[in-house]
């Protein structure tokens, strides 16, 4: 198994409970969202009833003055997600966590409508958030990865999987398809080997023998 395979079945077999951000993490595996555009979130984004989830913002962490929320890298990281049913359900119980958690701040409690927002309900600063993922990271024994691996193991799984390249490339708001080719050449190439090997089971002549005509017939 791949690394990124790896990755991705522990994640599913692990618990982790211990981290408030497992909700952030599961989202970034399955969609491959940037950290900042994670960080970007509001419920407002969120459709329940398309189940969809507009990117339209990242979170920036300027050195030595604060955090900002910023346009996206290219228009074309201005995209909609659809969202699967799992990972539906998952935000919702991330949200009735938050609500409890509104309740236990009260008034000390910033309301910004963030998906991800720090126990104060203000922007997170992504240095803490590598921080708790690192530790994750170390208690699951998993490999020291930096949290960008999370977008690169779930495009890898999509390619890898069958959706087409270009569903993959929007997914992932890339600006053209030969970006994701380019930067996913290994999972095209494992692609196309596992379709040589299909093609090599359906074209190759099957030996059989033919009964020889009854000449006295």
């Amino acid at each position: 198994m791949t690394v990124c395979g790896t990755v991705a079945f522990l994640f599913r077999m692990i618990s982790v409970k211990e981290s408030r951000f497992k909700t952030l993490y599961q989202l970034a595996l399955s969609t491959g969202m940037r950290q900042g555009e994670l960080l970007g979130l509001k419920w407002s984004d969120l459709d329940w009833n398309h189940s969809t989830l507009q990117i339209k913002r990242q979170l920036q962490y300027i050195v030595v003055k604060y955090l900002v929320f910023s346009d996206l890298k290219t228009h074309f990281s201005l995209r909609a997600i659809k969202l699967g049913s799992n990972i539906l359900d998952e935000l919702r119980a991330h949200r009735q966590r938050q609500e409890a958690e509104i309740v236990r701040v009260g008034k000390k409690w910033d309301d910004n409508d963030l998906i991800f927002p720090s126990s104060f309900g203000t922007p997170i600063n992504p240095r803490n958030l590598v921080r708790d993922f690192k530790k994750f990271l170390k208690r699951a024994s998993l490999p020291n990865i930096r949290f960008h691996d999370l977008r690169h193991t779930a495009a890898t799984l999509m390619i890898s999987h069958g959706v087409p390249v270009n569903v993959v490339s929007k997914i992932l708001g890339h600006s053209k398809v030969s970006v994701t080719l380019n930067i996913y050449a290994h999972s095209n190439t494992d692609m196309q080997e596992q379709a040589a090997k299909i093609m090599d089971d359906l074209t190759t002549p099957i030996a059989f023998e033919v009964e020889k005509p009854n000449e006295f017939l």
